[in-house]
């Protein structure tokens, strides 16, 4: 096998003029064709088909150096799970290394970020210390043109994000990529509507780049966009479901008018005046009791004079949310349960078809064609962007062999990235008296840490009693005496703690756990308040009150700095292996919750911008104040009597909080009835909306994520210890590592096709 760049496209044995080509391969051509000529004959004739073997011309480091530069970005594609159809001359690769540095991506993440929080401070401005409208007062509102600014500073980093990601891949693998063209278009109307919002000076009535701008955190995402994927496979199972709830919601509410059709005023008339006072009302009000969030409030009218009403409701609750719902989330799990496998499947293909072509890359660079020079990989790692633990870890590997490294060899080599590698616990420090080492084998034996977890439980305990007994006693005439002379034990305690582990495992022993470090940092913490506390209120006496300063007192906040020993007791889940289960699982899904929490943060992101387009200023509160809530004359229940009037569409913040109580359907019917009173009865489609979206459709996902990963888990509990016989025993496994027995790994054939068909490395067998 050998290597060569695709562009340009030379001529058999000869590299052209100025481009360094690594061993090379192609086939006898005529006359050099243009870019789009020479892409569509290799589209047509399979890539280096000859048998002939060409080895790297001697005396040609540029042809070496090209080389080991396709290696590295090849094994750093590997690492990440990253696409190898790249362009691969050498000054694709260094702007390819260069965009994916960590530094170039530490800037487009912050783009995003500043994109995204301009909605804060955009006009509606959301810099306000409440969004009550009865006590908020007029926020800043920037200057037209301030946020525009920083808007096009954004846009520009996009553009130039979009043009290197154009440019490494080719405008042929462009086109065909969806995600590039959107990405392309969401440039192109963001970059028109701020055109329009400037000569506009600011005043447009809505700014359709705003909806827009989530797109760029989606883009941005491999593991968001195989969710998004996932869950338009889902929606034809979804959609059959949400025909039986809309066919059992329809059926029942005609059962409801036609039932309770009383005329005088007793119980069935007052649940029709009330909850089925025509269809739109009835529909809301089953709808409603299908999230159970207004159950038993809907059938006490009706039940409180004849029991057997009960029996509708019941039914319904029954049928709707207790099987129907459950139906649905049973059928995304099904469909979404793969969802975590077809994704480590593709992780999987793409660090195998990394780590092959880097192989295949290096192998030209020997004589034979055949083989990898531990040498020449040696000097690969030494460029390449990884942790000096997996470095130094494959580096070991290396340094004790000579010969040539095999296909199988080479691959296996790299699999060290599938461990997160701890590092050795430092020695402990060596003292010559015996009473010394018996001291430092007591204070560092885990029954020392054991007797720390019962002081801390001890601590709070002490806390908790003494909140209880003083939640009655005004602030002024409470006695702290007793619990400040036993806060200064603790923290004696702590500080006593941290200084004989410091004794006995040695400063970089101690600082070598996390568990230890977070301990010393809280102890230290502690410490600082607790002597500000004596110097500014003196020692603990009877009567002893410290005085409020300012919203916290020093002694509330060192009450409040002790609650954080809760967490010393997190050190336990270990010993325990089925909580461990349960935390590693929690752990090892950090990434994947974060692809879904993305997906929520769009989708919070868009409703929120039209919920402020459409009900921006509807709240008002009465001229008269006549819904005080002294006056009683609110409806019971209803949006003024509960004082909801924080929960607006009046800013981006607002916004926010008002869909996240909804998502949580307590009390949403609240909203229904409100904003239909201020708006109009459509505005009940957008809550709806929301709540299929947010409380159904992703709440379900997230679920069937959370059940996929814990039963395999589970089932592969065994595989928590560290394998048998590696050298790295010490290491913890990553998902990828734990499941990789369930994988598949690629074929030999399916690899070198995959390969064949590199729209800019060409390889022959």
């Amino acid at each position: 096998m050998r290597c060569k760049t695709s562009d340009p496209v030379p001529t058999r044995g000869h590299s052209p003029p100025g481009v360094p080509s690594c061993g090379q391969c192609t086939h006898a051509a005529g006359p050099r064709a243009s870019p789009s000529r020479a892409w569509k004959e290799r589209s047509q004739v399979p890539a280096c088909s000859s048998p002939t073997v060409f080895s790297l011309p001697a005396g040609a480091p540029a042809g070496r150096d090209l080389c080991l530069d396709q290696a590295v970005v090849l094994i750093e594609d590997a690492i990440q799970y990253r696409s190898i159809n790249h362009r691969m001359d050498a000054r694709s690769l260094w702007l390819c290394r260069w965009y994916y540095s960590s530094t170039c991506q530490w800037v487009l993440s912050l783009t995003i970020f500043l994109i995204l929080a301009l909605a804060f401070v955009e006009t509606p401005s959301s810099l306000a210390s409440t969004s009550d409208v009865r006590y908020r007062l007029a926020p800043w509102e920037p200057p037209c043109g301030l946020t525009e600014g920083l808007e096009a500073l954004c846009l520009l980093v996009f553009t130039a994000d979009v043009s290197v990601k154009g440019y490494l891949v080719g405008w042929a693998q462009f086109r065909k990529n969806p995600w590039l063209l959107a990405y392309l278009v969401v440039l192109l109307v963001s970059l028109v509507d701020w055109i329009v919002s400037l000569s506009l000076v600011c005043q447009e009535p809505l700014r359709v780049r705003r909806l827009l701008r989530p797109f760029f955190l989606l883009q941005n995402s491999s593991m968001m966009k195989k969710t998004l994927k996932c869950i338009r496979w889902s929606l034809s199972e979804m959609a059959s479901v949400g025909l039986l709830l809309a066919v059992h919601l329809c059926l029942f509410t005609m059962f409801g008018m036609l039932l309770f059709t009383g005329e005088k005023d007793d119980g069935p008339d007052r649940e029709r005046l009330t909850y089925f006072r025509n269809l739109p009302e009835a529909l809301t009000s089953l709808l409603v009791l299908l999230t159970t969030a207004n159950n038993p409030d809907v059938m006490i009218p009706a039940y409180s004079k004849n029991r057997a009403y009960a029996i509708f409701f019941i039914a319904f609750t029954l049928i709707g949310s207790l099987f129907l719902m459950n139906l649905l989330t049973a059928i995304i799990y099904n469909q979404f349960r793969g969802y975590l496998m077809k994704s480590l499947q593709t992780s999987l293909l793409r660090r195998r078809l990394g780590t092959r072509a880097a192989y295949k890359v290096l192998s030209s660079l020997t004589p034979q064609g055949v083989g990898v020079k531990p040498q020449d990989v040696l000097q690969v790692l030494q460029k390449v962007q990884l942790d000096n633990d997996h470095k130094e870890a494959v580096m070991e590997k290396l340094h004790s062999r000579d010969a040539l490294l095999s296909a199988d060899e080479f691959q296996k080599l790299f699999d060290t990235f599938d461990k997160r590698v701890t590092k050795e616990h430092p020695p402990r420090p060596e003292y010559q008296s015996p009473f010394l080492r018996s001291a430092q084998f007591l204070f560092g034996h885990r029954y020392f840490d054991y007797l720390g977890n019962l002081m801390a439980l001890g601590n709070l305990v002490t806390i908790c009693v003494f909140l209880v007994l003083d939640a009655d006693i005004r602030p002024e005439d409470r006695d702290d005496f007793v619990l400040g002379i036993l806060n200064c034990v603790f923290i004696l305690y702590y500080l006593l703690e941290m200084l004989l582990k410091v004794f006995a495992l040695g400063l970089l022993g101690y600082l070598a756990s996390p568990s230890n470090v977070f301990d010393g940092l809280l102890t230290i913490v502690l410490l600082v308040l607790e002597i500000s506390t004596l110097a500014a209120y003196h020692f603990p006496h009877p009567g002893w009150k410290p005085e409020m300063l300012g919203l916290l007192s020093l002694w509330d906040m060192t009450r409040l700095a002790n609650m954080l020993i809760v967490f010393r007791f997190l050190r336990i889940i270990p010993s325990m292996k089925l909580m461990a289960v349960v935390a590693s699982t929690i752990l090892d899904l950090i990434k994947n919750m974060r692809a879904f929490g993305g997906i929520l943060l769009v989708v919070y992101y868009v409703f929120a911008i039209i919920g402020i387009s459409l009900f921006r200023g509807v709240v008002v509160l009465p001229a008269n104040s006549s819904l005080a809530p002294d006056n009683g004359s609110a409806p019971c229940g209803s949006y003024e009597q509960l004082e909801y009037w924080a929960n607006n569409f009046d800013d981006f913040a607002a916004a926010l909080v008002t869909l996240w109580n909804v998502m949580v359907v307590n009390n949403w019917q609240v909203f229904l009835d409100a904003f239909q009173r201020f708006v109009g009865p459509w505005s009940k489609i957008y809550f709806v909306l929301w709540w299929l979206v947010s409380s159904v459709v992703w709440v379900n996902l997230f679920l069937a994520l959370i059940l996929e990963n814990f039963l395999h888990k589970w089932d592969r509990r065994g595989h928590l210890e560290p394998l048998a016989g590696d050298s790295g025993a010490s290491s913890q496994m990553t998902v990828e590592l734990l499941f990789r027995d369930v994988l598949e790994e690629p074929t030999e054939e399916e690899l070198m096709e995959k390969l064949s068909h590199h729209p800019h490395l060409q390889l022959c067998r």
